[in-house]
């Protein structure tokens, strides 16, 4: 290679007329046609016709630019040669050119309207070594796969390129002949050294075999594709004649499901629907996507139950027999199915009830749905709302989308296989909503008697009748559901259970249960009544019993090993002695109540979504300069019910036997213990005012009882909620002594006899009431104090003038 020419361009250089060109790049040794009308190449065209005939032709950047400056062309172009030119009538001038040799240009000036290059030429000699004939057989291997790939080209040009010798030749008349893009084809046009633009060449011809073999295997694949479906539907045809020959008909499948339509009960505008289907179904190719999708909506409006119901149970006392068997306790929940059951005897066609059962977790919703079908007879299904975002989960999809289906609802109903069965609609509180629309106003139509009559499936798109569906809703907490969607519904509120209630049901059901999931006998696993007692105080603290039925269960195992260990022959009788040898350390204390009275210190009471609990109140006094601050997570409502105690602290300073400045010279810190639990709400305001009070006048909170009331500016205790749950916590945890508001009397009447009998309940309207009775030592009537009496019955702990603190 010590001979060939590496250096790009020589050192001659001469000046000529330069021509822009568009939408093509001329390579030497090629002959091209063309015609030349802007004004500026037609005085250029004139100028090199008047000499040498020789013209530099340089592509333009851009096609669209009509008037090119010198930076809107490359700089690499070609000599040309002029061979012919024709002036035609409309003053343009046809062109035949012969590419010379490459040049570059130094540079271009505008001489009476057009351009003027001054161009260096390059070196195309290149001595043909071993290596440049190995190149050059290379490439015209590649050209001669590319010629018999690329139709198009003219086989001479195979012929003439074959017959070429001179390396620079070569690579230029085959690049002048690929198809290549503009930039693409430039980018070969500057490449000066013969060896180098071979090579590049032959880089070129091998990525457009690669693509043209592509293309012709995707083609080969298409046609293959056609023929087959032109086949299918030729073999198609054939059948249809070979069968109207043997006297079969051609549209036994199509009277089929005609027959189906018919008898399935449909209303008569779904008739007509269905039928007009139909017939569309027929008039379509069998092998077609949209015959797919027209056969499946077909098959999903049979489907789904039009007129078949179950026979109804309507025995009053076999379906109380059935409720008393699966369920202990929730006497109000049952009156009401009987009662639904009472009207269903007495009205003919009454409209579908929509109940919607709220409480904790752990009791009972769901089973009791299932209790509901079955003492009525009906058939049972089930629809998860717990994370449930789509609005198309509840109506479906339209069937213009690929996959399309009915929603819940419909395929639900399809699974029943009757048009009144009971529905439960599991955790209707947990649905959610976004971009893709919002679920709970899509059951507005399912769970509203007035319209569900009518309830209309996207998927469907017919009217489909909801009014005999039982349907039943499940969820933990209201708050979290829509008003209009709670407007449409029965609440029916189920509470937590008394220990006496969890004893019976564990005894009742839960042992039995988890004895039979186990695999053993009742002679292998005895529980006596203590031992539940304890599972119930010890290791569960919940509303519901699933916790209870679970240390039942992991009590049933470990016995299950044993059983299998010693034989079958092992008895295990479980006491309130041997347990902590099957389930460990107790999880729980017997009683939170505290062992002894403190200042400060009052027992709460809080509702939870899991039921009630007790939460301990702490107040502390401090040095200081009025600061009130709260910790444990207390949200806004409960540390605005701390400001409103201290204030009604501060509104009976004279009353406590507190100086009127003494807030002036303290800091007070409210705590409620678990911080990392939030809390907020207002019922809390009466157990603040009475922790405030205690530790201002260092008397001591009786420890054996707990409150809950919201309290006012002016000691008025307000009504609050969830009461029967706090007063199950306080009976859980051994409180049976509670100040409620007495706006709360009425709720006694849905207690249980447990809590009417062994709680005893006292009914305030002042907080002053309050502190009568949860303080240790008793405050003078408000009415009757004086100041000597006062000052004698208890002197103020914090005096006028201000003075450390005393502190514990």
């Amino acid at each position: 290679m010590a001979n060939q020419s590496k250096n790009v361009l020589t050192g001659e250089t001469r000046k000529m007329p330069m021509m822009p060109i568009r939408d093509m790049v001329i390579f030497p040794h090629m002959m091209t046609p063309f015609v030349v009308g802007r004004t500026s190449s037609v005085r250029a065209l004139e100028e090199s016709l008047a000499g040498d005939r020789k013209i530099f032709l340089a592509t333009q950047h851009d096609a669209s630019v009509d008037e090119p400056t010198a930076d809107d062309i490359y700089e690499t172009g070609t000599i040309g040669n002029i061979v012919q030119s024709v002036r035609m009538p409309d003053g343009n001038i046809k062109v035949l050119v012969e590419g010379v040799e490459r040049a570059r240009t130094i540079d271009v000036t505008d001489v009476d309207g057009f351009f003027v290059a001054t161009v260096r030429k390059g070196k195309t000699q290149l001595e043909v070594t071993p290596q440049v004939e190995q190149l050059m057989q290379r490439v015209h291997t590649l050209f001669e796969q590319y010629m018999k790939l690329q139709q198009s080209l003219n086989q001479e040009t195979l012929a003439a390129s074959v017959r070429m010798d001179e390396p620079s030749k070569l690579a230029d008349t085959i690049a002048a002949n690929l198809q290549l893009s503009i930039d693409e084809k430039q980018q070969l046009l500057d490449v000066f050294d013969p060896e180098t633009r071979l090579e590049r060449v032959g880089d070129v011809l091998d990525l457009a075999i690669e693509k043209l073999n592509m293309d012709r295997t995707i083609q080969s694949r298409v046609k293959r594709q056609m023929e087959k479906a032109q086949k299918e539907y030729y073999l198609n045809e054939k059948i249809k004649a070979i069968q109207k020959e043997l006297g079969r008909g051609e549209k036994s499948e199509f009277d089929e499901l005609k027959k189906k339509i018919e008898a399935a009960g449909m209303p008569k505008d779904v008739i007509e629907k269905s039928l007009q289907e139909l017939r569309k179904l027929e008039a379509m190719p069998p092998m077609s996507a949209e015959s797919t999708v027209s056969r499946n909506y077909l098959d999903w409006l049979l489907a789904v139950p039009w007129k078949k119901r179950s026979k109804e149970i309507r025995s009053i006392e076999h379906a109380e027999s059935i409720l008393n068997t699966d369920h202990y306790g929730l006497e109000k929940i049952k009156e009401r199915i009987l009662e639904f059951l009472a009207v269903r005897q007495l009205v003919k066609n009454p409209k579908g009830s929509i109940l919607c059962f709220v409480g904790p977790p752990g009791v009972g919703k769901t089973s009791l749905g299932m209790s509901i079908a079955k003492a009525t007879g009906r058939k049972f299904v089930r629809m998860s709302l717990g994370g449930v975002r789509d609005e198309a989960e509840i109506r479906g999809h339209r069937r213009t989308y690929i996959g399309a289906l009915p929603g819940q609802i419909i395929q639900a109903m399809k699974k029943a296989g009757t048009k009144n069965p009971v529905f439960m609609l599991d955790e209707i509180d947990k649905m959610a909503s976004d971009f893709r629309g919002d679920p709970a106003s899509a059951l507005l139509e399912v769970l509203d008697p007035e319209q569900n009559a009518s309830f209309q499936d996207h998927y469907l798109d017919v009217e489909y009748d909801l009014s005999n569906v039982l349907f039943v809703a499940t969820a933990n907490v209201l708050h979290t559901i829509p008003g209009a969607l709670q407007d449409r519904m029965e609440i029916l509120r189920l509470h937590g259970y008394t220990e006496l209630e969890k004893l019976e049901i564990a005894k009742q059901y839960l042992v039995r249960k988890q004895r039979e999931g186990t695999g053993l006998t009742e002679e292998q696993v005895v529980f006596e009544d203590d031992a539940l007692r304890g599972i119930i105080r010890g290791y569960t603290r919940e509303a519901g019993v699933r916790n209870l039925e679970r240390e039942i269960g992991n009590v049933c195992r470990k016995v299950a090993r044993k059983v299998v260990e010693s034989g079958a022959s092992h008895h295990e009788l479980l006491t309130g002695e041997n347990l902590n040898g099957l389930l460990g350390v107790e999880k729980f204390r017997d009683s939170q109540v505290q062992e002894k009275s403190e200042i400060g210190l009052v027992t709460g009471l809080a509702w939870t979504e899991v039921g009630g609990t007790i939460l301990q109140t702490e107040v502390q006094i401090l040095d200081g300069k009025g600061k009130l601050t709260t910790t444990g997570q207390l949200g806004d409502v409960m540390q605005e019910s701390a400001q409103a105690a201290l204030s009604y602290i501060r509104s009976r300073s004279q009353y406590l036997g507190l100086s009127k400045e003494f807030y002036r010279h303290v800091d007070i810190h409210v705590h409620v213990p678990e911080g990392a639990i939030p809390k907020d709400g207002p019922s809390a305001g009466i157990t603040l005012a009475t922790g405030l009070a205690s530790a201002l006048t260092r008397i001591k909170v009786r420890r054996e009882i707990a409150m809950t009331g919201e309290i006012t500016l002016r000691g008025k205790v307000l009504a609050i909620g969830g009461l029967k749950e706090k007063l199950l916590a306080a009976h859980r945890a051994g409180i049976f002594e509670v100040i409620v508001p007495a706006d709360n009397r009425k709720d006694l009447a849905d207690f249980p006899e447990l809590l009417k009998t062994e709680m005893k309940l006292h009914f305030v309207e002042q907080m002053d009431e309050v502190l009568q009775i949860a303080l240790e030592e008793k405050l003078p009537v408000l009415e009757e104090v004086t100041p000597e009496v006062l000052a004698a019955a208890m002197p103020a702990v914090l005096p006028a003038s201000p003075q450390p603190v005393s502190r514990q």
